[in-house]
This record gives structure tokens, C-alpha cells and sequence, in this order.
């Protein structure tokens, strides 16, 4: 990946990255090295990149003493080694983003602006509203949001087990440039996992969104995996289905309420959400970044949502 130098970083980046030495392969930034940050992390680094994991200093020590582990099915177990820091200090091609809504602000610390440079940003995120956010912070032509499915939980600082038998990455920005997407997702593809570029940003988004928001809504108010929540809560599942679509393709995405039925079909009936695992930790939920970030889109397209606010009103009085 090329990183060539614009007029809009300041000195000290320019002298970083006239200094910095050729090697092959990627120089990739993780903010977040958790359950799908370190997954990526210690896949990209076993092939063979540099990976530099950003996080709080009892993390970052661990993972420079000890590397990342891995208990995979689908990649095999292994131990990685990373470089970790509390803040981004060197140049880098891409910078991953894979905390949680509800730590954004306070992460984004570790990364400067005048770090990252003309680095890609790549949030992996949650819900349709960071990508403008992160556009206002950093440089947006280099803003690139992906869109990440698998099943992957950190048990301790460093060590992760990734139970899903897939890991599928849809890589889109309607500002970046198409070659510094393509040679992203080579990397990450020679890595591990599926990864697509897509040429629409707002519909890889909202297929995600259109998707999650039901699961994550309806799991975590009744408190119950997926397969419960399809045998006694049918038809409130049929209609939220039916909303979200409504919204996604009121924002300009497609979307099949059809298809999301059948996904949701063939879904383990063991299966829970990550709002939902939140819940039971005590831990604070992303019900802005999904549920009201659904009815914010929803109010300006004068789309009906009425279970969807129902839901996210009952979450809200919950004390969530």
C-alpha cells in the first residue's frame, strides 16, 4: 500500500515517513486488540505485518510481553507476536477501529490526527453514524468503513477464542482511494479472512444495521437467545424486520425482509447478541449507536418504527 505524503499532516509526520524503512507487507494499527481487534491483529501479524495494537498500558504491556493467542476452529491455535502502545507514535498504512460505540471518544486519544497522517481509517463498528463523526476528526477522503461478521470474545487481555466458522469483512468508502482499499483488503484477505471491497459505503452499512438491529434489540430486552426469541416472539421479530428494511431503504440501501428471516432461521436457536452478552456483564450497551441511531433515521425519513421505539424506549427505562 502506497502512502504517499500530502500538504495536510504536519512536519513530524512527513519526517516519520520519509524515514521509515521498506519492508514488506503492511504496517497495520489495531485500536482495540478485543475479541475482533486482536483477531485481526494476530492474524494479520502470523502473516506476516507489522501490527502495532493500541490500548490502555496494563494491556499494552501484556501483549508486547506475550503476543496475542488464538483458539480457533476455523484458523487453528496459535500465539502472534504484536508491538502495543498506549498511542499511535509511528507511521502506519491503516488504522483498524474495533472498540465499542461506547468507547469511541475516549479511544480515539490514542490516536492523533497528525499521527495517522494519510493513513486509512478503518472503524469497525456498529451501527451508521460513525463514519460522518470519524470524516470530521481525521482526513475523510481516507475514511473507509467496514462492515465485519464473526463471533469472536476476548477471555483476558491477549487471549481470545473465535467460535464462528466464518469471518467475512465488506470494506467500502465512498472517499478513499480504490487502490488503497484493494491493497487493505489483500492483506487481509492473505490473513485469514473473507473480505469484499463493495462499492456502496451506505449499503454495506445499513445491510449490516437492517440485520443486527432486530437481533440485538429483541435478544437483549427479553433476554433471550435467538432461538426463544423466534418461538415466542414471532411476530414482534416479522415486524422489526419489516422496519429496519423500511429505514434501509428509505436511507438508500436495499433491503430483504425475506432474507433476514431466513438468516435468522438458520442461526443457532443458542445464539445471543453482543448487546445482549453486554447486558448480562453489566457492561454499557451500544443502544444509541443501533437502536437510536434506527429511529433517528427513521424520524428523518418520516418512516414508522413503532415496535423499534417501543423496544429501545423499554431498554432505555431498564436503566440501559
Amino acid at each position: 500500500m502506497t502512502t504517499k505524503q500530502t500538504g495536510t499532516s504536519g512536519p513530524a509526520t512527513k519526517t516519520a515517513r520519509a524515514e521509515r524503512p521498506e519492508r514488506p507487507g503492511l504496517t497495520v494499527a489495531v485500536l482495540g486488540p478485543g475479541g475482533v481487534g486482536g483477531l485481526l491483529a494476530a492474524l494479520l501479524s502470523r502473516s506476516g505485518h507489522r501490527v502495532i495494537c493500541l490500548a490502555r498500558e496494563d494491556t499494552a504491556s501484556t501483549l508486547r510481553a506475550g503476543g496475542i493467542q488464538v483458539r480457533s476452529h476455523r484458523f487453528g491455535d496459535f500465539t502472534a507476536p504484536v508491538a502495543a502502545d498506549t498511542e499511535l507514535r509511528e507511521p502506519v498504512d491503516a488504522c483498524l477501529v474495533a472498540v465499542k460505540h461506547t468507547g469511541l471518544d475516549d479511544a480515539l486519544a490514542r490516536v492523533p490526527a497528525a499521527a495517522l497522517g494519510d493513513a486509512l481509517l478503518v472503524p469497525l463498528l456498529n451501527g451508521v453514524e460513525h463514519p460522518a463523526a470519524l470524516r470530521a476528526r481525521y482526513r475523510p477522503d481516507l475514511v473507509a468503513p467496514a462492515v465485519i461478521r464473526v463471533e469472536s470474545t476476548r477471555t483476558a487481555p491477549g487471549v481470545l477464542r473465535h467460535d464462528s466458522p466464518f469471518a467475512e469483512i465488506d470494506l467500502a468508502s465512498d472517499t478513499a482511494p480504490r487502490p488503497r482499499l484493494t491493497a487493505l483488503a489483500a492483506a487481509l484477505s492473505g490473513a485469514g479472512p473473507t473480505v469484499r471491497v463493495v462499492e456502496d459505503e451506505t449499503a454495506a452499512l445499513w445491510a449490516k444495521m437492517a440485520f443486527l438491529a432486530p437481533l440485538a434489540l429483541l435478544t437483549t430486552r427479553y433476554a433471550l437467545p435467538l432461538g426463544e426469541v423466534r418461538s415466542r416472539h414471532d411476530e414482534e421479530l416479522r415486524s422489526l424486520v419489516a422496519e429496519t428494511a423500511a429505514v434501509s431503504r428509505a436511507c438508500g440501501a436495499p433491503a430483504d425482509p425475506a432474507a433476514a428471516l431466513a438468516r435468522y432461521a438458520a442461526f443457532p436457536a443458542a445464539t445471543r447478541s453482543s448487546m445482549q452478552r453486554d447486558a448480562e456483564a453489566g457492561r454499557p450497551l451500544e443502544l444509541d449507536a443501533i437502536g437510536g441511531a434506527l429511529l433517528r433515521a427513521a424520524d428523518r425519513h418520516g418512516v414508522p418504527v413503532p415496535v423499534a421505539a417501543r423496544l429501545v424506549g423499554e431498554l432505555r427505562e431498564s436503566g440501559h
